[in-house]
């Protein structure tokens, strides 16, 4: 098994790191091209990612979505899919955004080691799922800080 972390990202900051070139995820980029984490996806997550891309409010035209979508595609390692109905059944953390549940449910299961988010939903969760031991949940900008050079 690889000794290299998971890290899972939630849509906004797929959304800083491969559309806005956000340089609060600056650290982040370099991690991933440097293989240092390996951040992880599910079909649920990257089918969210390629709606999102298409939403008007990003006035983003074909060949910005496409490359955006090859960005995303080029440095998220696909997670294999849970057996029918076994998603989210056994996860001890429940996000009352229900929206916001397959991204609790790939970080356990791909067992990383951090989710990153800016939404406020997964982030009230963070000190739970600190103290269950099962992955931290951060703000990229606060994981760019813990793991500076």
């Amino acid at each position: 098994m690889d000794a290299t972390p998971r890290i899972v990202l939630d849509t906004n900051v797929c959304l800083d790191l491969f559309v806005f070139d956000d340089p609060r995820c600056g650290r982040l980029r370099d991690a991933l091209h440097a293989g240092d984490v390996i951040a992880v996806t599910s079909a649920s997550c990257r089918e969210e990612w390629l709606r999102v891309l298409c939403y008007p409010q990003l006035a983003l035209d074909g060949a910005a979505r496409e490359a955006a979508a090859a960005r995303f595609d080029a440095l998220m390692q696909r997670c294999p899919p849970c057996p029918d109905g076994e998603e989210g059944a056994a996860q001890p953390l429940r996000c009352s955004d229900p929206d916001d549940q397959k991204f609790l449910d790939l970080a356990l299961r791909a067992g990383a080691r951090w989710l990153l988010s800016r939404d406020d939903h997964l982030l009230a969760l963070a000190r739970r799922a600190r103290r269950e031991g099962l992955f931290e949940i951060l703000a990229p900008q606060e994981w760019g800080s813990i793991h500076a050079g």
